[in-house]
């Protein structure tokens, strides 16, 4: 049985060097996790050829059948849900009955990131607008709520389509504590419109050990090899897993939140100061699952005294999920000849309209505030007593669920 969080990394991948084909010095930022989660909701909805393409999108493999939550969550599961009654059980195994993705290893996933203590904050939300008038089958009704406590808002885009988008915007901003507003722009959603999908996460979380904000100081941040600019940059000394990927020079660095279930993985590139080619497209480069798995494993750090240097920052991530699904193969879903949505509802001419996607990331002395919407080899060497970890260059990060091993949000900072 497959882990859940291979096919959330490899979507993880293959969105982020959709995103980076023109972005050499532009910031990044999405939740993998959440998109993957909004398109398992949608796949319930689909069928046949257009269901296959979801699954393709999200990595969801044929031969390897089923996927677990993981090795760590697979047994710790079912004890968070209560004991079901035979008629919900029965209705959850139909929504499970069709195609190879499996909806129950996502809702575990769910429960999982929902009972993460009172350092975290995290909520998910999907919902899916669709125009009124259109009848929404029951058996989709049922699943959505009961594996995703999805939204499902009917709206009148034909003849209020700025009604419908002030309505959403307004459930976004509510959401997401008031981090992600105006989610969709005026103009966006026209009247033709029928069923839109919305998917926005926001997380707050506190470090296992915050910085202090009086050792907070001006540093340059090295945007490129000419350029630089003043940033806020954070700073302690103790205890934190590092590794090493040698042929790159880059280091790795983990930064746990509360608990240790959540961590901060940054990928930092060797130092720019030789006048080679940037390290950070070499980290792109050679950035599988494999190896990105390889860097990230804590079996591969080793726990040593680390200075720290991390700039406070914000990010924020908005774009048209539409187009890049459409490129990484979801084509059927957006096309009127095409979409099967019949699992939706019976409308012979159901298309998915648009998919937004947005996530805000802030990091800070107390902690990370985020909302969304080459077989190389890692090994230690000979250490001094103190290692210093200086992030005053480009820099990849992820926030990563331990038990699970999964990728909640995956990002690039090229300028604080």
């Amino acid at each position: 049985m497959d882990s859940i969080s291979r096919p959330i990394t490899e979507f993880c991948l293959d969105l982020y060097n959709k995103l980076n084909r023109n972005a050499e010095d532009t910031n990044i930022v999405f939740s993998p996790m959440s998109i993957s989660v909004a398109l398992a909701l949608v796949c319930l909805g689909a069928r046949n050829n257009t269901a296959a393409q979801i699954e393709k999108v999200l990595h969801i493999r044929k031969a390897e059948g089923r996927m677990s939550l993981g090795p760590d969550l697979g047994s710790a599961a079912p004890e968070m849900e209560p004991e079901l009654s035979q008629e919900r059980q029965s209705s959850l195994s139909q929504c499970n009955k069709d195609g190879n993705l499996n909806h129950e290893a996502f809702q575990a996933l769910l429960l999982q990131l929902q009972n993460l203590g009172e350092n975290y904050v995290l909520t998910l939300a999907n919902n899916l607008c669709i125009q009124q008038g259109f009848e929404l089958q029951q058996q989709f009704l049922t699943c959505t709520k009961e594996l995703y406590g999805a939204m499902l808002q009917t709206v009148d885009f034909h003849s209020a389509a700025e009604a419908a988008r002030i309505k959403i915007n307004t459930w976004v901003e509510s959401e997401t504590q008031g981090k992600i507003k105006e989610l969709f722009a005026p103009g966006v959603i026209d009247a033709r419109a029928l069923l839109l999908l919305v998917n926005v996460v926001y997380f707050r979380a506190s470090w296992e050990h915050k910085f202090e904000e009086q050792k907070t100081v001006q540093r340059d941040f090295k945007l490129n090899q000419k350029e630089k600019k003043p940033v806020q940059m954070m700073y302690q000394k103790g205890k934190f897993k590092l590794g090493y990927i040698e042929e790159m020079g880059a280091q790795v660095l983990e930064l746990p939140y509360a608990q240790k279930s959540l961590s901060m993985i940054i990928l930092l590139p060797g130092d720019m100061a030789d006048g080679s080619t940037s390290g950070l497209e070499q980290i792109e480069r050679a950035m599988t699952y494999e190896n990105l798995m390889l860097w990230a494993s804590s079996e591969h750090m080793f726990e040593t005294t680390v200075e720290v240097y991390l700039p406070r920052f914000k990010l924020e991530g908005t774009f048209d999920l539409s187009e890049l699904l459409q490129e990484l193969g979801m084509t059927d879903i957006f096309t009127e000849s095409k979409a099967d949505l019949s699992a939706m509802s019976s409308a012979k001419y159901l298309v998915l309209s648009k998919a937004v996607h947005k996530t805000y990331v802030e990091v800070n002395e107390e902690g990370t505030i985020a909302a969304a919407g080459t077989g190389a080899v890692v090994v230690g060497r000979s250490l001094p007593l103190t290692e210093v970890f200086m992030v005053d260059r480009p820099f990849l990060f992820c926030i990563r669920h331990n038990p699970s091993n999964t990728i909640l949000f995956f990002g690039k900072l090229c300028s604080p």
